[in-house]
């Protein structure tokens, strides 16, 4: 992190609403203030407000709840879902980033992740955007007569007037999705969220509005945040590997997606440091409103679910852990 950075605190924001996400923001607002000084970071839980592509109330209206997250340093920080709403929650995480401090770096997380250690201590290059690299080859699912990874992510390229040939890794083969620039969405930083978010509000909209013929066989929902997010991020002069390996999605930061994941893969050091964070009376008092938390956490279903699965010896693809949880009675969301 540049000295300009550090002169303020690092404004981190995740997404957060009635339902599963207002519980995963606890643990992802606990595990910071347990890990990291309070006055080095601003926590923000954006908080999609009612309207028409909100079948329901999507705010978080339990008083206990938000005066827990705020006593963590919460601020929270309502938006007006104008392009997905319900329809498309992925939608959160762009149209939030419009009602960040502009012209302030930014980290926005995902809200299923755990802070294990002093996310101010890491050396962000914020000129340089990047994003996790936890991920599979997710999209673009090839057709047998269809494009190829090169035509399809070509197309999006030249639509939005970027250079193609600038974002592969030509470590890898062509045609094999490592070649071309992909992320998972679960973590993304910039220096300024509201440039980045009207780029990723753009190039998201007309994707889905008016998607190049290549993508005709392709399916974008869940993945139109996946497949806008390299595009951006390669269009701000970002990429592969800005910050040093072993950080984000490791050392600092455990991207779990699903509690059962968690118990199934991730080592006993996570496994402690959550169980920590969530023992106190007032935390788990509301954890335990939500069931599946209730019973993995608090209830041991978790260390049975971990039981079936060698954390040394794992199946490669997150798929077969799924499967296996699923086999066995153990997957919960």
């Amino acid at each position: 992190m540049t000295d300009k950075a550090r002169a303020h605190p690092l404004n981190v924001m995740i997404v957060g609403q009635a339902g599963r996400l207002q519980y995963e923001a606890i643990l992802f607002a606990v595990s910071l203030a347990a890990t990291t000084p309070k006055s080095r970071v601003q926590l923000y839980v954006a908080e999609p407000q009612p309207g028409p592509r909100w079948q329901s109330d999507p705010r978080i209206r339990d008083d206990e709840l938000r005066a827990l997250l705020e006593a963590q340093g919460v601020r929270f920080l309502p938006f007006e879902s104008r392009h997905f709403g319900g329809d498309y929650p992925y939608g959160n995480k762009i149209e939030a980033l419009l009602e960040l401090p502009e012209g302030a770096p930014f980290v926005f997380f995902d809200t299923d992740t755990l802070v294990l250690d002093d996310l101010s201590a890491v050396p962000f290059d914020f000129a340089r955007p990047s994003a996790s690299m936890k991920r599979e080859g997710t999209w673009p699912q090839i057709e047998l007569y269809g494009p190829g990874y090169t035509r399809t992510w070509k197309a999006l390229y030249d639509r939005f007037g970027l250079d193609f040939e600038s974002s592969l890794d030509l470590s890898w083969p062509d045609e094999y999705w490592q070649r071309y620039l992909y992320f998972n969405a679960g973590f993304f930083y910039y220096e300024c969220p509201r440039k980045f978010g009207r780029r990723f509000l753009d190039y998201a909209l007309e994707i889905r509005d008016d998607p190049p013929p290549e993508l005709i066989c392709q399916s974008l929902d869940p993945w139109l945040d996946q497949i806008a997010l390299p595009l951006v991020i390669h269009s701000f002069g970002g990429g592969r590997h800005t910050l040093p390996e072993g950080l984000l999605d490791g050392r600092v930061t455990c991207h779990y997606r699903t509690l059962p994941l968690l118990y199934a893969r991730e080592p006993d050091a996570v496994v402690a440091f959550l169980e920590e964070i969530a023992a106190p009376n007032k935390i788990k008092k509301l954890l335990k409103q939500y069931e599946p938390i209730k019973r993995m956490l608090y209830q041991g279903r978790g260390h049975k679910a971990r039981a079936l699965f060698d954390r040394d010896d794992l199946p490669r693809r997150e798929q077969a852990i799924r499967n296996a949880l699923k086999r066995e009675g153990f997957w919960m969301r």
